[in-house]
């Protein structure tokens, strides 16, 4: 495949740098493989779903990236398939759930019991999960990709802006121990909501921070707040999204519960039920 010097200087200028840089630091190596995604079990029952239908795929962009990408021996890590039934609950069961275009506003634990689910963006996903984990009642949590017309994306897609997802977590609660009120306190107790398509380092679209509803009440709940929050910025608006949720994608097993077990540096970030440690991002 034969492409010129600005050819590929315009492609890379669409994918995020710091991304790239963030992605090769980290001693990860990215499957050359593709396979078939499965799922080890029947998914735990959803209830009230929300369908999204009218949801349409490409994968143009995507091609495009692996194609270039794999000119220079990157394996095609754009196209490769994440095997969600190797990743612990509740991955398999998002999974499931995203794979048929819906968007659980329950999820019945492995527990047996059910626990509500609400998603939110803040930037990079590794310390915005490591901070939902901390919440008292806060059952499980998962991070991946959300808010995207792409099918089963992947980590490379999404950084380099490729599918319109942002990296995301959601979280599974229980709401006689944990009101969604508290999780908006959490979610706007790390996010600046001016800032726009970013987090601190982390610059690009797949960084935009949003609080994606589940549900009607979480809706009202969520506009309400965010109204508030407006308030504090008299002169300028929040750039954070309240949408909502579209169907959620997890990530490679990788990325899950980063921190808390180790991040780039091998020592593990504490998710006790309410530490107050400071989150170290990257690890």
């Amino acid at each position: 495949m034969n492409i010129s010097r600005s050819a590929i200087t315009a492609l890379s200028a669409l994918a995020s740098t710091h991304c790239f840089a963030r992605g090769f630091s980290t001693n990860r190596i990215v499957s050359t493989a593709f396979p078939k995604v499965s799922f080890l079990k029947k998914p735990h029952i959803f209830n009230n779903n929300i369908s999204i239908n009218n949801i349409s795929t490409s994968t143009a962009l995507p091609m495009i990236f692996d194609k270039l990408f794999s000119s220079f021996g990157g394996g095609g890590g754009f196209a490769s398939k994440i095997d969600y039934s190797a990743i612990p609950y509740p991955v398999p069961d998002l999974a499931a759930a995203a794979s048929e275009g819906k968007v659980p506003t329950e999820m019945e634990g492995t527990n047996g019991k059910n626990y509500k689910l609400a998603t939110f963006a803040g930037g990079c996903f590794w310390g915005l999960e490591l901070a939902f984990q901390r919440v008292p009642g806060v059952e499980y949590t998962g991070v991946g990709y959300t808010q995207g017309p792409e099918t089963e994306p992947n980590y490379d897609a999404v950084c380099a802006g490729a599918t319109g997802h942002t990296e995301a977590v959601v979280v599974l609660y229980d709401p006689n121990e944990c009101t969604y009120e508290s999780l908006l306190d959490t979610f706007f107790g790390r996010v600046d909501p001016l800032t726009v398509n970013g987090q601190g380092n982390d610059r690009g679209s797949q960084y935009r921070t949003g609080v994606y509803y589940h549900s009607k009440e979480q809706e009202i709940i969520a506009k309400e707040r965010f109204e508030l929050e407006q308030g504090k910025y008299a002169k300028r608006k929040i750039a954070t999204e309240c949408k909502q949720a579209l169907p959620f994608w997890p990530a490679e097993k990788y990325h899950q519960q980063y921190l808390a077990k180790g991040g780039r540096t091998g020592s593990g970030q504490s998710a006790e039920k309410g530490s107050t440690d400071t989150i170290r991002c990257y690890g």
